[in-house]
């Protein structure tokens, strides 16, 4: 949740208290309820909507297997590089070492 735990969210409603005073807490609360609400509220109308565009098919998708959080590229690059799939190699006996004959320097 945005990187704040418990004790922070502790602190920051510590704070609140002693910066709003006990009149205006009652009122910073109900705000924030009013717009966590409205968060919500707009979270379930597009997810409603995406729901409308797509079709039945929207159902059918794995959300957790789409989670940009789960691809750690470190573990990516760790992956490909510890890859034994065989790699195509062209065999040393293929390669040519002739060097054409205007590149070579004449004797003396």
């Amino acid at each position: 949740m945005f990187g704040l735990t418990i004790e922070k969210i502790i602190v920051i409603a510590v704070l609140a208290a002693f910066l709003l005073g006990p009149e205006r807490l009652p009122a910073a609360a109900a705000g924030l309820a009013r717009m966590v609400k409205g968060l919500k509220e707009l979270a379930g109308g597009a997810r409603d909507r995406l729901r409308d565009e797509v079709g039945p098919e929207f159902d059918d998708v794995d959300w957790q297997k789409l989670d940009p959080r789960q691809y750690d590229p470190r573990r990516i690059i760790q992956d490909a590089l510890l890859d034994d799939s065989p790699r195509p190699t062209t065999p040393a006996s293929s390669k040519t070492t002739a060097v054409p004959a205007q590149l070579t320097e004449p004797e003396s």
